[in-house]
């Protein structure tokens, strides 16, 4: 038999008993027509990228379909006639995935980070030098960094000169005057 996976979306505001009632009717439906259904994910509710039928969450499902044509046609009709489906997306496949599919394996990865992975806040010790402080009259000030020491920096000069941060700057616009010419 012809091997299929289907993803269905339901309405945010059922219930995920509803949801999993859903799931063993459209599963009915198959094994009626000749069909089993390996394997069953529910991934849960999550944001749609774009609004559908004004919802911007849905369940979603994904059933695993071992079925002769004609079953997944009429699981496929249940699904545009029940109101509480949003979207649904069948398609045919070489073989079955064996094992989570990627989004419940990603779910699981995500779950196992913690915050102190990704690196916690510096001692003051470990912080960075401190950045150019301009002063007026354009000369070379310094800068004390967090321990004290004192590092050189470039200032702006008072006529508008270049930092090295900045880069140079435009030249002022001239106002013309567009009326009589004398």
């Amino acid at each position: 038999m012809p091997l299929y996976e289907n993803v269905f979306l339901v309405r945010p505001d059922v219930s995920t008993n509803q949801v999993e009632s859903l799931t063993k009717e459209f599963s009915a439906i198959v094994e009626e027509g000749g069909g089993s259904v390996p394997k069953v994910e529910h991934w849960g509710l999550r944001t749609l990228t774009y609004r559908l039928k004004k919802n911007r969450k849905a369940h979603y499902v994904l059933m695993n379909l071992d079925a002769p044509t004609g079953a997944v046609h009429e699981m496929e009709r249940n699904m545009r006639i029940h109101e509480d489906v949003l979207r649904h997306l069948t398609i045919r496949v070489e073989e079955l995935e064996e094992g989570p599919s990627i989004v419940v394996r990603s779910k699981g990865s995500r779950d196992d980070r913690r915050r102190g992975d990704r690196g916690g806040r510096r001692s003051r010790s470990e912080a960075p030098p401190a950045r150019e402080t301009p002063s007026a009259g354009g000369k070379p000030t310094t800068a004390q960094t967090p321990s004290g020491s004192e590092t050189p920096t470039t200032a702006q000069t008072p006529s508008g000169g270049e930092t090295p941060s900045e880069g140079p700057r435009p030249a002022a616009r001239e106002a013309t005057d567009s009326g009589d010419k004398e």
